[in-house]
């Protein structure tokens, strides 16, 4: 009798599993399927190209050739792999340091695959314009940081070397296709593997040890305790995955607004510590930019603005810097009071 009641409540577990993550699935699927459609357009079209000849002065502020400006007009708009592969083809020419190559490596972590990113986290709550600023403006001073850091200590100014070699690019629209079709039958695979982690996390009591050890690290940067698992699979495997379970939870009701909002300002910084981390060192950034400084420097930010936000009053939070959905149904209800 015992037994057919641990496997009806292992049914009814396996049941709210798979429902969960079908329905934060869907929510990523949602923002991800017409922002991929528009960013290939403009790629076809040449938008991305007169970005990133825009950008060339502000390449050469923080001590990178103009061209470089294409690579993170690519990054930033597209994602990662395609900067990559632009990168590849425009370095070898510009004769590139290290510290340079560790600089855009670093800005590129920033600040990419914005249309997307920027979506999950204002479908969270955080402002469009907010979080857009932060991750520019971000990129851009870390920018000027290392570069200045570099130069000033003679740090890293051998020529690079780059252990990746791109595959040749298929611009077709069957290519981009199947490409899309393959990444978002992954997110169903990874979210219901992050589910099942965080679920045996929690069930040995894994969670309570890492918020015990975290907590005063979090509590420096604004953020409670429940914040922890949400915030480690974002910074471990990406903006797209914990921004999704941050969606979830926002809609729940279970995190606070600032939780919500320091949660995803640190993921926007700092996110994806492992995969992307590893792509720029192989496209021949140093680790001491593209890891270490980039986490103490994600750090440093959020703490700066837990001390301003304290100043601010709720009001200007709500107006400025977060939206929750009770918010809009209070908007809602007052217009058709109308």
């Amino acid at each position: 009798m015992e037994f057919n009641r641990l496997i009806e409540s292992a049914k009814e577990q396996g049941k709210l599993l798979l429902s969960e993550t079908w329905k934060t699935s869907l929510i990523l699927i949602k923002i991800i399927i017409p922002i991929s459609i528009v960013t290939k357009l403009m790629n076809d079209w040449g938008l991305i190209k007169f970005i990133g000849l825009a950008l060339g002065p502000v390449m050469e502020c923080v001590g990178l050739p103009g061209s470089m400006g294409l690579v993170w007009a690519t990054a930033m708009i597209t994602n990662l792999y395609a900067a990559m592969i632009v990168f590849s083809s425009l370095a070898p020419a510009e004769h590139l340091t290290v510290a340079q190559v560790t600089v855009i490596t670093t800005m590129m972590l920033l600040a990419h695959a914005l249309p997307i990113e920027l979506r999950i986290a204002q479908k969270a709550g955080v402002r469009f314009r907010f979080m857009f600023l932060l991750r520019i403006l971000g990129a851009l001073i870390i920018g000027l940081l290392l570069n200045q850091i570099y130069l000033r200590i003679g740090f890293l100014q051998t020529e690079y070397i780059a252990l990746w070699n791109p595959g040749i690019y298929n611009p077709s629209w069957k290519a981009w296709a199947i490409d899309q079709v393959k990444t978002l039958l992954s997110i169903y695979g990874i979210i219901l593997l992050l589910f099942l982690i965080v679920k045996v996390l929690t069930w040995l009591r894994i969670t309570d040890l890492l918020a015990r050890i975290l907590e005063p690290v979090l509590r420096l940067m604004g953020m409670s305790k429940d914040t922890v698992p949400i915030t480690i699979i974002g910074m471990t495997m990406g903006i797209g995955y914990g921004g999704g379970l941050i969606i979830r939870e926002a809609q729940s009701g279970r995190l606070s607004k600032k939780d919500i909002f320091f949660s995803l300002s640190f993921m926007g910084l700092m996110h994806s510590m492992i995969e992307d981390t590893l792509l720029m060192l192989l496209l021949g950034g140093h680790i001491s930019g593209v890891l270490i400084f980039r986490f103490l420097f994600a750090m440093l930010v959020i703490f700066v603005m837990v001390k301003f936000m304290r100043r601010i009053p709720d009001r200007t939070f709500d107006r400025y810097l977060f939206r929750t959905a009770v918010d809009k149904g209070k908007h809602g209800s007052k217009k058709k009071q109308k």
